[in-house]
């Protein structure tokens, strides 16, 4: 062949292979969909759920998916952002900051049943609190934070650095440079990091499993004192989200209806998702055209 022909067999390899993943994720996405979405009514949605009868609900379960998304980003993103900046623009190129590197590394290779059994060690025996959704966020922070680190830190990096110059020689410090200069330009990459560290959190199962637990006492969404015990807002109770549901209902199998209450999750977890990513991205646009005034 010549090199007109190997390019034209190169580009169809190419495409098939997009084309091939393209319709496995639509696939295995639209089978979950299509096998969960009867199941979605406001009663599944809203009422709490039943361990040993048929038509149970996860509406427990999908309020303690989000809260404790809420509560791992409050840790991880100023953790990560922090530890990114540092990275990017004050640690030396030395043997620590490659040791630190190689650290970050290492963790964000780690398996989450690792990491769950390190929170059920710290969070859970250790500070003597038990099973609780605070220990499951903070297990999830450091989940996540290895990943928001070096996404932040690359973002930091990619930003032209004819940009922080031409700050630096306007007479700005180095802190206000990195203030209005970097992290507007780099808030996109940020963006995608937090995304990706949000998305980890709602699918995922292992390292709740150890901390957060597989109970959710019964709530009382009337009732927003944080310190009462059956009070939602109560970051000191048990949790169970809504993908350590799927596990629970799957393994147990003590309800009638397992099958139909594990494919309306998994349905309503893929559509959180979805929205929740949807959403960020939009709401990432608007505030990265304001605060870099672009029309």
């Amino acid at each position: 062949m010549n090199s007109r022909q190997r390019d034209q067999l190169a580009t169809l390899v190419f495409y098939s292979i997009a084309a091939g993943i393209t319709a496995l994720l639509f696939g295995l996405i639209g089978y979950m969909l299509y096998q969960g979405f009867p199941k979605l009514t406001l009663d599944f949605l809203t009422s709490p759920s039943s361990s040993f009868k048929a038509g149970g609900g996860i509406g427990s379960q999908l309020f303690n998916s989000f809260y404790i998304l809420v509560l791992t980003m409050l840790f991880t993103i100023p953790l990560g952002l922090g530890g990114g900046i540092y990275m990017a623009e004050y640690a030396r190129d030395n043997k620590l900051t490659s040791t630190i590197r190689t650290c970050i590394e290492v963790l964000a290779s780690l398996p989450s049943i690792v990491i769950g059994m390190f929170g059920l060690l710290v969070f859970v025996n250790l500070t003597g609190w038990g099973y609780t959704m605070i220990g499951g966020a903070l297990a999830l922070t450091v989940f996540n934070l290895p990943v928001m680190v070096r996404v932040c830190e690359d973002a930091l990096r990619s930003v032209p650095r004819e940009q922080k110059e031409a700050s630096l020689a306007l007479g700005l410090t180095h802190w206000h440079s990195i203030k209005t200069v970097l992290l507007p330009a780099a808030f996109p990459g940020i963006l995608t990091g937090a995304i990706l560290a949000s998305g980890r959190v709602f699918g995922e199962a292992a390292s709740l499993l150890f901390t957060a637990g597989i109970t959710t006492p019964t709530l009382d969404f009337g009732n927003w004192n944080p310190f009462d015990s059956v009070s939602p807002l109560n970051i000191f109770r048990p949790a169970e989200t809504l993908a350590v549901h799927i596990w629970s209902v799957n393994t147990q199998g003590l309800i009638p209806d397992v099958r139909a209450v594990a494919d309306g999750s998994a349905a309503v977890l893929i559509l959180a998702v979805l929205v929740f990513n949807l959403l960020a991205r939009w709401i990432g646009s608007l505030l990265h055209k304001k605060i870099t005034a672009q029309a």
